[in-house]
């Protein structure tokens, strides 16, 4: 199975604000960052979390957002690992 990010791809992560529990962070919704790398499949777990089996097995990607971007200041990167069904092609 092909990766669908690649490392240096721009991605966006979506805005959505679910009433589940998800493992994007409020502060990271809809910003611009740039994947690291790949990080292997796991559970989506916004699904496990809310005691299903059915979870879709999905790419984890390390990806790197700017603070400023993040939370409008600072000089430094963050890195989070977050599933790709977070994650869109930046415009």
């Amino acid at each position: 199975m092909t990766d669908r990010f690649a490392a240096g791809a721009h991605v966006r992560t979506y805005p959505h604000d679910p009433a589940h529990h998800t493992r994007l962070p409020r502060y990271a919704r809809g910003k611009l960052g740039v994947v690291v790398e790949p990080e292997g499949r796991a559970p989506l777990a916004d699904v496990r979390a809310q005691g299903r089996d059915d979870a879709p097995v999905e790419m984890i990607y390390a990806v790197r957002f700017a603070a400023r971007e993040l939370w409008g200041e600072g000089d430094h990167h963050v890195v989070l690992d977050l599933s790709e069904s977070y994650l869109r092609e930046a415009e």
